[in-house]
């Protein structure tokens, strides 16, 4: 059983920054991928953005160059930095990690608010 604990949400003014931090409780090396996810009210979850084993990244086309995803294995982290918010950045984010047998898991999400 995987426990991943995501912190960093909050309410920011538009062009400012967050950094969201995914704790997992296991090895980060035993995973095949991580990444982060966002869900709007009424919309669907989205991948923001992923790394998988190798370190190659991938980001949703409206967040390139905004947004960075980083992990710190020895700390079995998982970061997003994320810079230039925009209204439309307003979501609760979601950790995500697939481990070597395929199961995902989930973190409980936090709230990123852009708003004046």
């Amino acid at each position: 059983q995987v426990q991943l604990v995501e912190s960093g949400g909050g309410l920011v003014q538009p062009g400012g920054s967050l950094r969201l931090s995914c704790a997992a409780s296991g090895s980060i090396f035993s995973f095949n991928a991580m990444g982060w996810y966002r869900q709007a009210p009424g919309k669907q979850r989205e991948l923001v953005a992923g790394i998988i084993s190798g370190g190659r990244t991938n980001y949703e086309d409206s967040v390139k160059g905004r947004f960075t995803i980083s992990r710190d294995t020895a700390k079995n982290t998982v970061y997003l930095q994320m810079n230039s918010l925009k209204p439309e950045d307003t979501a609760v984010y979601y950790c995500k990690v697939v481990t070597q047998r395929m199961i995902e898991y989930w973190g409980q999400g936090t709230q990123v608010t852009v708003s004046s």
